[in-house]
C-alpha cells in the first residue's frame, strides 16, 4: 500500500467507528506558549483532555503534521543516520474525550492492524508492551485479543523513579497522565535487535508502530495521582513507520514518500542516488522546511525562525558534502509539492513562497559556509585530543553563522565530539532563545478554572441587562468588590467584545442604582468573558443585576479599523502576491497595525496602489456580510483562515467588497465599507526577517491626519511665499540656493585654511631636534583639519603635528606625522593620549589619526600633549 492509501484507510476506518475526521492543525501551536512546534497529534486537543474545551464530538481521528527539531523533542542530530528519525513526520491518531477507554481503544488498534479488510498484518509479528502495573490492559490484550503471553512485555519505572517509564505518559510534571500500551512489529531475524525492554532494544528489528495512551489520572504538584472523572484516550501511529512495514522495507527512507524526494535531491545536487546519509538528510529536511514555511515560519535568529534556519543550513551543508554547486535546495520543493500537495493543499498554495525563502536563505548561507569551513579546518588541524572546544564552536556560530549542528556533523565524520557544555556557556543567551519553549512546563492544576459561560450579545447591541456570576480580585474568587477595588467580573451575558483576533477588548461600564464599575478591557477564559475594571461607586456583589454598556464611540472606531484591516489584507495579496500571509495584527479605535509575510520593503508606488485599492472599496460602499457555517463550507467559499488560530466546528465568515475580502473572523465590523470613510497608511517597515508591518488610520482619525497635513502645507506655502501650484518649485529653488552657498562656504574655508597653514608653519617649534606643531583652530570640521595637516606636512617637510578645535559643541582633533618620522612617532598613539585628556577617543594610522572629545575646557591641555609625547621618545 502507498502511504497516501494508508493515511486514507486509517481515517476511513475510524470514521466507520464513529470518529469525526479532523484536519491537521498548524505546525505553530494555537495559543500554546509551552510548545515550539506541534509535535504530536494530541496537541490540538489538549484543552479537550484538560476539560477546558468541549467540542461537538467525543471521538476524533486525524493525520497530524509534526516537527521535532527544537525544544525538548529534538530529533535533528539523528536524522539521516538512523532508519526512523525525522524532523518532520505525520502522526495518525484516534482520540476519545471521556467516551470509550481501554477495551475499545485496544480493539480498534488490533482490528485495524490485523484485519484483512485493513492492514492485514500477521498477528505473530506483533509484540505488545504495557505499563508494569496495568493489569487491566494486560488482561485485555491476552484474554480478549489473544496475544500470547510470550509476546507481552511489562515495562516498569526507569531507575525506580515512580511513573518514570517508557510506558507511562504525562502531559507535564502535573496534569493529565496515565499508562500507555505500545505495539511493536518484528521485522525478522535478519535484522539486528531485541524486543522492547531487552539490552538490544535499540536495534531495528522490533519497531514501535502504535502507542495507546490511557489518560486516567490527574497528577497534582504533590505527586498524588487522582483518578480522572472522564478517562480519555490518545493514540499515535507514525505514518512513515507503518508505511515501511506495509511496503516490506526496513527503513523509512525506502518508502514511497521518500523515494521521489531522494531522486529529486540527487538530481538537484548532481550526484548518484545511493544510500548516502546526506541524501536522506536533505530529503527529510525539505519536508520540515517546506511545511514550516507553508505554515508561516520564516528564517530568523531566534525561536521558531532560528530552528528553521538551522534545518535549512544543515541541508545546505550536506548538499555541499555531496558536491552541490550553487543553490540547489529550493529546487526540491516542487517534488515535495508533487508528493504531498494533494493531502496538504497549503504546500501548493505556498510553493512560490517556499522556493523563494529557501533560495534566499541558501544564498545568504553560501557566503559564510566556505569561510566557516576553512576556519574550522584550521582549528581541527591544531586540535589536541578528540573534543572540539566550546569556544571554537561558538566562534563559528557567532562570527560565521555556523550552527552547532553543522560542527557536530563534521565532528561525527571525523570521529570527534563537541564540547556542548562549553558552547552553551559561551552563548547561553542565544541558545536559550532558540530552545525557549520546552514541553508543558506549567502546573495545570494551578490554572484558574472558570466554569461559567457568558452569552455574547455584542453583534446585536451595545447595551444589555446582565447578572454578575463571579468576581475575581488578584486571581481569587470573592463575593464582593468595594469602591476603589480593581476587579475582574464575569457576567451571564454581555455586549462587550473580548480581545481576540487582534481586536482589543471593549471598554465601557457596568451600572445599577448607586453602582458604577468602569471597564477598561475585556478578555476571555474558556467560554467566560472577563470584564477588567474598577469600582468607582458603590459595592458590587455576586448575583447583582447590572446594565452593561459598551463605549459606543470607541467600539465604532475600532470596528472601522478592523474592517479596513480585512480589505488591506486582500489588497496586499492582490498587489504583492498570494504569498502574503497575516503574521499578526492590532486593531483599536486609534489605528490599525498589520504584520504580513513579504521579503522586501513595500515601495512607495505599491503603498499608493494599496491606498487607492482600499479607498476604492470604501467608496463603493458595499454591505459587510456575515455568515455562520461549518469550517469546510467556509474554506470552499474561499475564506482565509489564519495559521495558528483555533477554529470551532461553526465559524463566522466576513465577506466585504463584493467578495474581494473573505475571511474567518469573530470580530466587530462596520455595516458597510463606506462607514470606514477614509483609509491612510502612516508607516511601513520590517519587524523581522521576511515580515513587514503596515500601520494605518481610518475614519475620523484619518480625517484629522489629512487636515493636519493640509495645515502644515499651508504653513510651508506661507513661509516660501508660494501656493499649491508652485510650492515645490519654490522649495527646490531654496535647496539649490542652499547647495550653492554651501559650496561657496567650502571654498572660503579652503582658502582660509591655506592661509592659516602658511601662518601656522612658522609657529612650529623644535623638541629634541624634531619639528612640533600644536595649534587650536575653532569652527573647522574634521575634513578641513585633515586638509590643513596635509598642507603643513608639505611646508614643514618633517614634523609631528596636532590640530584641534571646537565645532558644534564638540572637540575635533587631527594628528599627522611625516613619513620619515613614523618609525619613531605614531599619529595614532599621539591621538590616544590627546583624546584621553578631553574625555574622548580616537585612533588611526601611523601617519594620520582622528579623534574627538567632550571636555571643552581641556582642549589646550590636550594640544600640549604633543610636545610631551615627542620629548618622551
Amino acid at each position: 500500500m502507498k502511504s497516501a492509501e494508508i493515511r486514507e484507510a486509517f481515517l476511513r476506518f475510524f470514521e466507520d467507528k464513529g470518529h469525526t475526521r479532523v484536519a491537521s492543525s498548524s505546525l505553530i501551536p494555537a495559543n500554546d506558549p509551552t510548545l515550539l512546534f506541534t509535535n504530536a497529534g494530541m496537541n490540538q486537543f489538549k484543552d479537550c483532555f484538560l476539560g477546558l474545551e468541549q467540542r461537538a464530538y467525543t471521538r476524533a481521528a486525524s493525520s497530524q503534521k509534526c516537527v521535532r527539531a527544537g525544544g525538548k523533542h529534538n530529533d535533528l542530530e539523528n536524522v539521516g543516520y538512523t532508519a526512523r528519525h525525522h524532523t518532520f513526520f505525520e502522526m495518525l491518531g484516534n482520540f476519545s474525550f471521556g467516551d470509550y477507554f481501554k477495551p475499545d481503544a485496544i480493539q480498534f488498534a488490533w482490528e485495524f492492524l490485523t484485519s484483512e479488510q485493513w492492514m492485514g498484518l500477521p498477528k505473530e509479528k506483533l509484540w505488545v508492551t504495557v505499563y508494569e502495573t496495568d493489569d487491566e490492559a494486560y488482561d485485555i490484550w491476552v484474554n480478549k485479543m489473544g496475544v500470547p503471553a510470550e509476546r507481552m512485555i511489562r515495562i516498569g519505572d526507569n531507575g525506580g523513579a515512580p511513573y518514570a517509564s517508557d510506558n507511562f505518559w504525562a502531559m507535564g510534571d502535573t496534569g493529565p497522565c496515565g499508562p500507555c500500551s505500545e505495539i511493536f512489529y518484528d521485522h525478522g531475524e535478519h535484522i539486528w535487535g531485541g524486543p522492547p525492554g531487552s539490552p538490544e532494544e535499540d536495534g531495528d528489528r522490533y519497531i514501535e508502530i502504535w502507542n495507546i495512551v490511557f489518560m486516567q489520572f490527574n497528577r497534582t504538584a504533590d505527586g498524588v495521582m487522582h483518578p480522572l472523572p472522564a478517562p480519555s484516550v490518545d493514540t499515535g501511529m507514525g505514518l512513515e513507520r507503518i508505511s515501511a512495514v506495509m511496503q516490506h522495507v526496513n527503513s523509512n527512507y525506502e518508502i514511497d514518500l521518500f523515494q521521489n524526494l531522494l531522486a529529486a535531491v540527487a538530481a538537484a545536487v548532481g550526484c548518484e542516488n545511493n544510500d548516502n546519509p546526506s541524501l536522506k538528510v536533505i530529503a527529510d529536511h525539505i519536508r520540515s522546511c517546506g511545511f514550516l514555511i507553508a505554515d508561516g515560519v520564516v528564517p530568523s535568529n531566534d525561536g521558531r525562525g532560528y530552528v528553521l534556519r538551522r534545518i535549512i543550513r544543515r541541508a545546505c551543508r550536506h548538499g555541499n558534502k555531496l558536491g552541490a554547486s550553487g543553490s540547489f535546495f529550493y529546487k526540491i520543493a516542487s517534488a515535495l509539492v508533487q508528493e504531498m500537495g494533494d493531502a496538504f493543499p497549503e504546500l501548493k498554495q505556498q510553493q512560490a513562497q517556499i522556493e523563494r525563502i529557501l533560495k534566499t536563505e541558501e544564498e545568504q548561507f553560501a557566503k559564510t559556509l566556505e569561510q566557516g569551513l576553512r576556519i574550522l579546518e584550521q582549528d581541527l588541524d591544531d586540535l589536541d585530543g578528540t573534543v572540539i572546544p566550546g569556544s571554537v564552536v561558538f566562534k563559528l556560530y557567532d562570527t560565521y553563522g555556523f550552527p552547532m549542528d553543522l560542527t557536530a556533523d563534521i565532528a561525527r565524520e571525523r570521529e570527534l565530539t563537541v564540547d556542548e557544555v562549553g558552547f552553551e556557556r559561551e552563548m547561553h543567551a542565544q541558545r536559550e532563545r532558540a530552545r525557549s519553549a520546552s514541553s508543558f512546563g506549567i502546573d495545570y492544576n494551578a490554572l484558574i478554572k472558570i466554569d461559567s459561560e457568558t452569552e455574547f450579545l455584542g453583534y446585536q447591541t451595545h447595551q444589555a441587562d446582565a447578572t454578575v456570576l463571579m468576581i475575581l480580585k488578584d486571581g481569587v474568587s470573592v463575593d464582593s468588590a468595594l469602591e476603589g477595588d480593581q476587579a475582574v467580573i464575569v457576567l451571564d451575558r454581555t455586549p462587550f467584545y473580548a480581545e481576540s483576533g487582534g481586536q482589543v477588548g471593549d471598554c465601557g461600564y457596568l451600572s445599577a442604582e448607586h453602582l458604577r464599575v468602569d471597564i477598561t478591557d475585556t478578555t476571555k477564559s474558556g467560554t467566560a468573558f472577563l470584564h477588567h475594571g474598577s469600582v468607582s461607586q458603590g459595592t458590587l456583589q455576586v448575583g447583582d443585576s447590572v446594565v452593561a454598556q459598551v463605549d459606543d464611540q470607541v467600539r465604532h472606531a475600532t470596528a472601522l479599523s478592523h474592517s479596513a484591516t480585512h480589505i488591506l489584507h486582500a489588497a496586499l495579496r492582490d498587489i504583492l502576491g498570494e504569498h502574503v500571509q497575516q503574521k499578526g495584527s492590532l486593531v483599536d479605535s486609534q489605528r490599525l497595525r498589520f504584520d504580513f509575510s513579504h521579503f522586501e520593503p513595500v515601495t512607495p508606488e505599491q503603498i499608493k496602489a494599496l491606498e487607492e485599492r482600499v479607498n476604492r472599496e470604501i467608496r463603493n460602499n458595499t454591505p459587510v456580510c456575515t455568515e455562520v457555517t461549518d469550517i469546510e463550507t467556509a474554506k470552499a467559499k474561499g475564506a482565509l483562515a489564519l495559521f495558528g488560530e483555533k477554529y470551532g466546528d461553526q465559524v463566522r465568515v466576513l465577506s466585504m467588497a463584493d467578495g474581494f475580502s473573505v475571511e474567518l473572523c469573530g470580530g466587530i465590523h462596520a455595516q458597510r465599507t463606506g462607514d470606514i470613510g477614509l483609509f491612510k497608511i502612516t508607516s511601513e517597515g520590517g519587524v523581522a526577517a521576511g515580515v513587514r508591518r503596515i500601520e494605518a488610520i481610518t475614519g475620523e482619525t484619518a480625517w484629522n491626519w489629512v487636515t493636519s497635513a493640509e495645515e502644515q502645507l499651508k504653513q510651508a506655502m506661507s513661509m516660501v511665499k508660494g501656493n499649491r501650484e508652485n510650492v515645490l518649485d519654490k522649495l527646490q529653488a531654496l535647496l539649490d540656493q542652499q547647495r550653492s552657498l554651501e559650496k561657496e562656504v567650502e571654498q572660503l574655508k579652503a582658502k582660509a585654511a591655506s592661509a592659516a597653514g602658511s601662518d601656522l608653519a612658522s609657529s612650529a617649534v623644535e623638541v629634541n631636534g624634531v619639528k612640533v606643531l600644536a595649534a587650536r583652530l575653532d569652527g573647522l570640521e574634521g575634513k578641513d583639519l585633515l586638509a590643513l595637516i596635509d598642507q603643513l606636512k608639505n611646508k614643514l617637510g618633517s614634523a609631528v603635528i596636532l590640530l584641534g578645535g571646537v565645532h558644534n559643541e564638540r572637540i575635533v582633533l587631527v594628528a599627522g606625522v611625516t613619513k620619515d618620522l613614523t618609525g619613531q612617532f605614531k599619529a595614532g598613539d599621539l591621538m590616544k593620549q590627546a583624546t584621553a585628556v578631553v574625555g574622548g577617543k580616537g585612533g588611526g594610522r601611523p601617519d594620520m589619526a582622528q579623534g574627538s572629545g567632550v571636555e571643552l575646557a581641556k582642549l589646550d591641555a590636550a594640544l600640549a600633549v604633543t610636545a610631551e609625547y615627542v620629548a618622551s621618545k
